[in-house]
Parts: structure tokens; C-alpha cells; sequence
């Protein structure tokens, strides 16, 4: 709590933050060019809407902590998958395996406890794993809205930590055609991406299609050099078509999503303390090398809206398949495969505001099987069931004050099948019913223009997945056997939250508390057991935990274009009535400061360039036309990423090990390219951890990899320095006059 005595009377003097850039929620700033870039800005809450609490409202009067993340942020972002794009958002983290593999963190909980949402149903892609990422093109992203907290009053059990909404681009206006191209390059990888996109609306009917293709070669830090098995590659595509009309909408969404990533085994040569790699591995080829993955996931989402008298209807059916086969000895021969599928669904009313009162109540769930396909096993072949009842309601009062709250009531069945292999029982005919009921009640006090105060006491729900219950295997990409417990209980949680908002004209601020109280909270350790030789055994248990933390920090703008903005990130996880060297939750984010220096040099003011053109046709006329060639929203950024030390982990079992704390300093740039009165591109340039620290996360699975016996060190090293420069070409037709 040492760090705490430090922070918090600091926070009393700042009084309180505001979030990164495109960050959580004070900076509201929209740009008179292009509405749909928020930048976060010394402005109102009231100027952006979020969806994700109970249907659409004002950020300021949310009484739950949101975070939004804008399509500027996410084009200006070097990243290597839409997860580590949004990860250094306060209070959000990525476990991460690699280059291509990350799973988000919100104030220390993931996995299953967070849901993601994508064209308006949750992503299923076997988020059980340490291993497995999120199946979501980056490219196609328009912004990211979290919501930090139990989220299961309208997400449904599994919702307990937060959930991360994926919202796409948004569709042209009637009679307009918009076209992108962008491209990337990194320097570290050799990553290289470009994606193809095109939308538009003509009387209503509106279509979105995006095809995108990426491939990187493996990584390399200064202890490591070129990491084998950190290569990737990924193709996806989109399709969208509609209608949009007075009585609402109607959509038929078609994704699909192909990676393929190596897996980094992190063995190493005794002798030379080098990592070891197959014979098919070269450290440029952006082929893979054994072993390796293939993912495959498509998703098809029917989507609409009805607009009735006092409110709209909205329907979403979605079905999701995800393949996930795994190779280790043989190109052709796949030893392990699972296959997904998933049908969502959601049927739910919400009302207009009628005097000052809003409703919404719904019914949704899933049906869900997997199937081992494959000679190796991991968990049973399960079947689930899954529904939930759910009503909320809000009420503004006298213009500054809003409340909400509701209950949800969720009923969940899980079948594990039986297997016996070699003549004895790998997996137990498992039959689990689980219900659960959940709510929240919140207010949010609008004190006056500069100051806001809001608090939500939530109830979140979580049932164990057939991974907890049942696991028994080996984990190729996290170097682990895991072990299930067929009587692990459901997770309760009860978190309350308090956040105080300060917008000034040269000073934003936010300060964001937190306590979440979990009963039955399911974790792994670390059992002295051997399963299979060369892998250590993690088995899973449970235990009542508290995890208490903040987000906080301050952006100083003393002028329009120039930005000093701080913010810091905390959470302290504790199992309660542990004995001495128990006691801390194990893969516990590390507290967290970023600090970036901000200048506008041009914001919305040309800097031109005339040349002079001298075309045939005006020979014929003995003139010349001239073009304006300038720049606009041009910007350079210096930024520092502080991760303090770690050491509130669980060591009596060697589960994991202490962390030291790292630097990262990073630069950035970027502008608008203007030809005549029209945005012909985007640039940016990002030089990531310009230093080439060498450095390894703490919630990196590969910190567990074999000792170099030369250097004493355990483990896979991170990226070093990497820098990125990115290209986006917008074209807008407007068909009015057509």
C-alpha cells in the first residue's frame, strides 16, 4: 500500500483525471469534421452517447465507468490485434502469448469474466485458453465502448468483470459511397497489413463489405533475438447488407476471421543458452513453422430494429463457428481440434423517454456445443444451455440527477460427455444446473458544468465453463497441463464504484474507486503433481477474494493544442482467510503510469503549398490551375508507459514469480494530407519503445518458459523497439446528383 500513501494525496491535490486519449470519460470532443472521431477533448460529457449500460445515454449519465475508444485512436495505434490496441486504456490490460494472441483484462479479472461483443452478440471463440485471442478484424472496428464492472444485469452470467463492445463503422448517410484503403508496416516483425473497405446507402439500402490480410515474421528483444514461433498470419472478411428505414432497420452481417499463429515453445538450447526451434523455422519468413495453429471463425448476425410508438424493438440472432486446430509434429495432421458453434440470441423493448423515465426489459441466451475432433484432448465435448430474464429502468430528475437500476435472472445448463482413452476414463459424464440473479442500482449527480459525481452497487453472476470443471491436458502455447474440478460453485460478485469527473477549460481530471467482493472466485495453482513430463501442472480451485483499485490521473491543457496528460492504474487482489504466501490472487496486473506530452501544431487550419499544374487543355487556354497541398490535425506525442514492480503474487506454490518494473518510452506522429478542401490521406508514424528496453509483462504466459543457464534468465522477453507507420486513404462519393 506503499504506493497508495503515494498516489492518493496527489489525487487530492490534481483533483482527479482524465483518461488517456480516446480514454475513459471526461474529454469529450468531437471534431466539426468528422463526427465520429471523439477525441476526448477539455469539453462535455454530453456530447457522446454509449449503448452498452442500458441502451443509449449521454456519458454523463452513466453511473457505471465507461471508456471510450474513438476510430482516430484505434488508426493512430501501432498494435498487433484490436486487444493490445485498447490495452492501455486505465484500468484495462492483455494477457498475451505471443504477438498475435491477447485476451483482455478489466481491473484485474479475464477470461470468461469478460464478455466481447461484435455486431451486437457476444464473441465465442473458446476464451477458456491462455492461448486463445479474440477473432475480431481490428480494421473493421469503428470504436471500442468497456464497461468496467459487473455488466450481467444486461450480458448475462460471464459479464462479472466488464464487457469490451466492438462497434463497426458507421454506415454512410442516404445517397453517399465511402471507399478506404489502409496500410502498416512494423518494423520489429516485419508486419506487414493493408485492408480494403466500401459502404454505402442508397434509398436506404445499405451495404459494408471489408476484406483484410496481415502477416509478421518473428519478433526479436535485445536477450532473445528472434523469438521462433512468434510469427503469424491473419485474413478476414466482412459483409454487411440492409435496409434503413423510418420503421428501423434491418441487417445480415457475414464475418470471418483466419489466423494463423506458430506457438512459441521456449525451450532452450543448454549449451548456448539460445531458444531452440525446429528445422522448418527462418527468422524472416512469414511462413509457419511447427507447431502452430489454424483459427477459423465465421459468425452470421441477423440484426434489426423496430421503431413503435413508445419505443423500438430490437431482435439480434447470431450463429458463430469456431475451428481451432492445432499441429505440432506433421503439416497435414492436425493432433488437436475443437469446433464451436454458438447460437445467440436477444429480444428486447426499450423505451423513449417519458417524462423522464426510461424501461427496458428483454430475454436472451445461447445454445452452444463443441466437439473434439482431434487425437488430443483438452476438455469433454459439452453442450450448454443458457437464458436470462432481465428489466431495468432510469429516471432523470430535475435535469441533473439520473438513476437506474434492474434485476436479471439467468439459468444455465452444462453437459460434459464421457471419454475413455487407452482403457481408462480421461473424462467424467458431467451434468451441472446453475441460476443466478443479478442487479444494480446506480445514480449519477450532474453538480453543475465542471463537476460530476457518480455510484453503482452491482451484482455480477458467473457459472464455471467446461474448462474449470473438466480440463485434462496439455496447453502447447502457455506451456502448461491444466487440471479441472467438477465441483467448482458459481462466482458472485458485489462491486460498488464511485467516480468523480472534473472538466475545467485548461484542466480535465477523473478519479474512478472501486471494491469488488467475489464469492467461490475459480483460479489456478500450481500442484507439485507431474502429468506429462516437461510441463508444469496447474490445477484448478477456488476461494472468496476482494479486489480493490482505481484509475486516476489529470490532462493539462493550459493551451488549445497542447496536452500533458497523466494517468495511473491500480488493483490489489487479495483470496481471503489464505494462509501466508496465498493470500494475493495469482496473474494480478502491475500497477500501471502513463504519461504523454501532446502537440497540435495544426488543427483544423490548412498549411498550403501551391503548385502549379500545366495541363493540355490549359495550353489550349494559356492558363495554369494551381492546387492547395496542406496538412491538417498534425500532431507529434512523446508518451512513457511505467509498469511498477509486481510482487503481490501467490509464491508459496510457485505459481508465478515477482515481476520488476519497466519503463517503455514511446514517440508518435501523425496528420491529415489535404489536397484542395478534400482529406486525400492519413499518416501516422509511432516509434514504440524507442529505448529497446527489454522487458517482460506480467501477465505474459511465456515469463514461465525455460532458464537460460548463461544469463540466469527465465523466460521469453517482449518486443523490443518496433517502429509502425500507417497510411489511410478515405473516398467519399456522394451519389445525390446521380
Amino acid at each position: 500500500m506503499k504506493i497508495m500513501n503515494i498516489i492518493l494525496p496527489l489525487l487530492c491535490v490534481c483533483s482527479t483525471m482524465a483518461a488517456q486519449e480516446g480514454g475513459y470519460t471526461p474529454r469529450n470532443h468531437v471534431h466539426e469534421e468528422d463526427s465520429t472521431d471523439v477525441f476526448f477533448r477539455h469539453s462535455s460529457l454530453s456530447e457522446v452517447t454509449v449503448t452498452g449500460v442500458t441502451g443509449e445515454t449521454k456519458l454523463r449519465n452513466a453511473t457505471a465507468p465507461v471508456s471510450i475508444v474513438s476510430s482516430q485512436l484505434l488508426r493512430s495505434t501501432a498494435s498487433t490485434n484490436i486487444i493490445d490496441a485498447i490495452a492501455s486504456q486505465p484500468g484495462i490490460s492483455q494477457l498475451t502469448t505471443g504477438g498475435s494472441i491477447s485476451k483482455p483484462i478489466i481491473r484485474g479479472l479475464g477470461y470468461n469474466r469478460v464478455v466481447v461483443m461484435s455486431d451486437g452478440v457476444r464473441q465465442e471463440g473458446q476464451q477458456w485458453g491462455d492461448e486463445h485471442g479474440v477473432e475480431i478484424d481490428g480494421s473493421t472496428v469503428g470504436s471500442v465502448e468497456i464497461l468496467k464492472g459487473p455488466a450481467s444485469l444486461m450480458y448475462g452470467s460471464d459479464a462479472m468483470a466488464g464487457v469490451v463492445l466492438m462497434h463497426p463503422r458507421p454506415l454512410p448517410a442516404d445517397g453517399d459511397i465511402q471507399v478506404n484503403a489502409s496500410s502498416e508496416y512494423q518494423t520489429n516483425n516485419g508486419l506487414f497489413r493493408y485492408s480494403l473497405q466500401s459502404a454505402g446507402n442508397r434509398n436506404g439500402f445499405v451495404w459494408d463489405a471489408a476484406f483484410s490480410n496481415g502477416m509478421a515474421h518473428s519478433y526479436k528483444n535485445r536477450y532473445d533475438g528472434y523469438v521462433p514461433g512468434s510469427q503469424f498470419r491473419d485474413i478476414a472478411g466482412r459483409l454487411r447488407i440492409g435496409l434503413n428505414k423510418q420503421w428501423g432497420h434491418s441487417w445480415l452481417t457475414w464475418t470471418y476471421f483466419h489466423l494463423t499463429p506458430s506457438i512459441i515453445e521456449g525451450e532452450r538450447n543448454e549449451e548456448t543458452g539460445e531458444l531452440e526451434h525446429g528445422d522448418d523455422f527462418r527468422s524472416h519468413s512469414y511462413g509457419s513453422s511447427l507447431p502452430f495453429q489454424q483459427v477459423k471463425h465465421q459468425k452470421l448476425v441477423w440484426d434489426n430494429t423496430i421503431n413503435l410508438g413508445a419505443g423500438y424493438l430490437k431482435a439480434i440472432v447470431g450463429y458463430q463457428q469456431n475451428n481451432r486446430q492445432e499441429y505440432e509434429e506433421e503439416r497435414n495432421d492436425y493432433e488437436l481440434y475443437f469446433k464451436l458453434h454458438t447460437l445467440t440470441y436477444d429480444l428486447r423493448f426499450l423505451t423513449h423517454d417519458m417524462n423522464g423515465w426510461k424501461l427496458s426489459t428483454g430475454i436472451g441466451g445461447m445454445v452452444q456445443r463443441s466437439d473434439n475432433k482431434g487425437e488430443e484432448y483438452l476438455i469433454p465435448d459439452y453442450r450448454l444451455y443458457d437464458i436470462g430474464l432481465f428489466a431495468t429502468m432510469s429516471k432523470t430528475i430535475a435535469s441533473h440527477v439520473t438513476m437506474n437500476g434492474g434485476l436479471r435472472y439467468d439459468h444455465r445448463r452444462l453437459h460434459g460427455r464421457p471419454l475413455t482413452e487407452d482403457n481408462s476414463l480421461r473424462f467424467n459424464d458431467i451434468t451441472r444446473q446453475f441460476n443466478g440473479v443479478t442487479g444494480s442500482i446506480g445514480a449519477v449527480w450532474n453538480i453543475n458544468k465542471q463537476w460530476n459525481m457518480r455510484m453503482n452497487v452491482a451484482r455480477g453472476f458467473r457459472t464455471p465453463n467446461m474448462s474449470e470443471l473438466a480440463s485434462n491436458g496439455v496447453h502447447e502455447g502457455s506451456l502448461r497441463y491444466e487440471v479441472g474440478n467438477e465441483a467448482l460453485k458459481a462466482e458472485y460478485s458485489l462491486q460498488t464504484d464511485l467516480g468523480i469527473d472534473l472538466t475545467t477549460g485548461c484542466l480535465t481530471a477523473q478519479l474512478a474507486l472501486f471494491a469488488n467482493k467475489i464469492d467461490n472466485y475459480i483460479f489456478t495453482h500450481r500442484i507439485s503433481e507431474v502429468m506429462e513430463e516437461g510441463y508444469m501442472t496447474y490445477a484448478y480451485t477456488q476461494g472468496d477474494a476482494r479486489l480493490m483499485g482505481f484509475e486516476a490521473g489529470i490532462d493539462l491543457h493550459p493551451i488549445h493544442s497542447l496536452h500533458l496528460e497523466n494517468t495511473f492504474s491500480y488493483v490489489n487482489a487479495r483470496q481471503l482467510h489464505a494462509e501466508k504466501g496465498m493470500k494475493h490472487l495469482p496473474f494480478t496486473p502491475a500497477p500501471r503510469w502513463t504519461s504523454e506530452l501532446k502537440w497540435e501544431l495544426l488543427h483544423h487550419a490548412h498549411s498550403t503549398i501551391t503548385h502549379h499544374h500545366h495541363t493540355a487543355k490549359d495550353s489550349q487556354q494559356g492558363m495554369y490551375h494551381s492546387k492547395r497541398l496542406g496538412l491538417n490535425n498534425l500532431y507529434v506525442a512523446a508518451a512513457m508507459e511505467c509498469f511498477l514492480r509486481q510482487d503481490k503474487v501467490r509464491n508459496a506454490d510457485n505459481t508465478e514469480s515477482a515481476t520488476p518494473s519497466y519503463t517503455l518510452v514511446n514517440l508518435s506522429a501523425g496528420t491529415d494530407v489535404i489536397i484542395g478542401k478534400r482529406k486525400v490521406a492519413e499518416v501516422f508514424l509511432t516509434a514504440d519503445n524507442i529505448f529497446n528496453r527489454a522487458y517482460q509483462n506480467h501477465l505474459s504466459r511465456l515469463k514461465y518458459a525455460d532458464m537460460n543457464t548463461l544469463t540466469n534468465r527465465r523466460g521469453v522477453y517482449d518486443m523490443g523497439r518496433n517502429i509502425t507507420i500507417k497510411l489511410v486513404i478515405p473516398i467519399d462519393i456522394s451519389t445525390h446528383s446521380l
